[in-house]
């Protein structure tokens, strides 16, 4: 079995030579690719768990391979899908709470994200999600099943060398802060801000312990953009809440500095800042730049409120939905997902190339 499997790990990091130097460009190998945070990476571990922040339904993946709903909140493939196909791993990424995960797909690498989820535990007290620290037990149980697969040395060079992604934050905000101020009778923005970093920096820390090298976390987007938060607090001039977004802003630039520090305390690890607010922002203040006709409602049903529950099978869904920058009320769609995959593929991946931890 272990010679089988080290079989595979060559033909995969070969089938990577193939593809990233046949482009011209320095690509990083990856021998997989670990995900964790929220709705923006959940490939489908929402549906295995009792909650209503579900999308494994229609309209929900009228786009994806096969047309089927998956658990993903797009109408098709997410980040992490069109980054592990870039690197010549897996196209789609699984969910690890699949039921009969095969050695394969947990060999190329999964999703631990949870939609709904943030680095506040009071965030998934109300959304009845996976927390993170739920998703950091789901890593470990994945660790054991690698060190079964291909011994503990194996195991732990794939989790050294593969490629991390952290993505999560928009929840904290609108479910404890603006939308249902819990939090905000504890905490003033400034602190509460610190607060959430406080809860990432140890999660990046305890993903360090287990063997995590390479992670890219992503900032804020936003958030005053989101087709729904507009809604609520702009319904008649549908203009972004400047507010939220200066929030955004400052969160992001506190995150960006955060990352060298936590670096440096960490031998041999290599953190990069995904700045995906400039590249939204960008997307919305220029949408022809983008191919875009929409930017202030989603695809799905008005797009002014409709997400999750709210956009089912009975729900109207846009004409083109690539010509929109949301999906639903809260998610973006593939096109948007597939330039923000572009970034990271051009922005941030070939920082990663000459770094190995072993």
């Amino acid at each position: 079995m272990a010679s089988t499997v080290l079989f595979f790990l060559l033909a995969v990091q070969f089938a990577c030579f193939i593809i990233n130097t046949g482009n011209g460009e320095s690509m990083p190998k990856f021998p997989a690719i670990l995900i964790f945070g929220d709705s923006t990476v959940d490939t489908g571990n929402n549906n295995y768990i009792v909650t209503p922040f579900k999308g494994d339904h229609l309209p929900y993946g009228i786009d994806f391979p096969g047309h089927i709903p998956t658990g993903r909140f797009s109408n098709g493939k997410l980040v992490p899908d069109i980054v592990a196909s870039m690197l010549g791993l897996k196209e789609t990424v699984p969910p690890f709470l699949q039921p009969n995960i095969s050695d394969h797909e947990l060999l190329t690498g999964v999703s631990f994200a949870s939609a709904g989820s943030g680095y506040d535990e009071l965030t998934t007290a109300i959304s009845h999600v996976i927390p993170m620290s739920k998703q950091l037990e789901l890593f470990k149980d994945y660790m054991q099943r690698l060190e079964r697969i291909g011994g503990e040395k194996e195991a732990r060079r794939i989790v050294a060398n593969a490629l991390v992604i952290v993505s999560a934050g928009p929840n904290d905000f609108i479910f404890n802060y603006y939308d249902i101020p819990t939090r905000r009778l504890e905490f003033d923005i400034t602190r509460y801000q610190n607060f959430l970093l406080n809860k990432l920096q140890n999660l990046v820390k305890e993903l360090y312990e287990l063997e995590c090298r390479r992670i890219i976390v992503s900032g804020l987007p936003p958030i005053g953009c989101l087709p729904i938060q507009i809604t609520v607090k702009s319904p008649i001039l549908r203009s972004c809440i400047d507010k939220e977004n200066s929030d955004a802003v400052s969160y992001n630039n506190k995150l960006e500095k955060l990352l060298p520090k936590i670096q440096q305390e960490l031998p041999g690890s290599k953190f990069l800042y995904a700045d995906i607010y400039t590249i939204l922002k960008d997307m919305i203040n220029n949408p022809q730049k983008y191919g875009f006709v929409e930017v202030k409602k989603g695809c799905c049903g008005s797009g002014l409120l409709e997400a999750g529950p709210l956009c089912t099978r009975s729900t109207p869904v846009c004409a083109n939905p690539s010509q929109y920058l949301f999906w639903d009320s809260i998610h973006p769609g593939e096109s948007t997902y597939r330039y923000l995959s572009q970034y990271l593929a051009k922005q941030l991946l070939p920082k990663l190339s000459h770094f190995s931890s072993q």
